[in-house]
């Protein structure tokens, strides 16, 4: 077991009690993915953590497979996906280079995990070639190049092992990396703008 993966293990039971920070933010993200989710769309989520943003959007009708490296945070999930009864949504332990091997989807979510990963390009290359001709990535990336206080509060829990490592990227430099990446950006937004926690829709092109 990586540490990686050991410290989302151990988080695992606090994350899934923890309550949104940011309600206001958070359910306008979701309004505007549930936006471009459609009944029957094949939908990949990586890093899911413990299946709460899938779960909320089971009513959009779409097959959700959420997807983490975590095995404690699966099993948190597949917990919920069962109390809730949500037959469309599905939960599987995989890491996030295998997550999608031999599959294609109609859309790949990937909210909060660009910016905790080395290889952005590789994954966002990765996500490029599981999706079928005109599939949509929407991703959810907190940009913090400019946010200094952020940066400055972060140092001391990165230093004592308890923050993982992040990327801080800019607006601009996110969405030239997607570009670049082979997609057409359809829609950002900040939610919130402060951050800012950039959501993007791109269509694979």
């Amino acid at each position: 077991m990586t540490r990686r993966e050991a410290y989302w293990d151990k988080a695992a039971p606090q994350y899934a009690t923890q309550p949104v920070k940011d309600v206001v933010s958070y359910e306008a993200r979701l309004e505007r993915v549930r936006a471009w989710l459609t009944p029957g769309m094949e939908v990949l989520e990586l890093a899911c953590g413990t299946g709460e943003t899938a779960l909320r959007l089971a009513g959009t009708g779409a097959r959700i497979e959420g997807t983490d490296f975590s095995g404690e945070m699966i099993r948190v999930a597949q917990e919920k996906a069962a109390e809730a009864g949500a037959n469309n949504v599905s939960f599987r332990k995989a890491d996030l280079a295998k997550a999608a091997a031999g599959r294609r989807y109609d859309a790949v979510m990937a909210f909060n995990i660009l910016h905790l990963i080395d290889d952005v390009e590789g994954t966002l290359a990765q996500i490029r070639g599981a999706l079928n001709e005109g599939g949509l990535l929407l991703s959810v990336t907190p940009c913090l190049a400019r946010n200094y206080k952020i940066r400055l509060s972060l140092l001391p829990m990165r230093l004592m092992g308890k923050e993982p490592k992040m990327r801080f990227f800019t607006v601009e430099k996110l969405d030239g990396m997607i570009r670049d990446a082979g997609f057409e950006i359809l829609e950002t937004g900040d939610y919130p703008k402060w951050l800012p926690n950039h959501f993007v829709v791109a269509r694979a092109v």
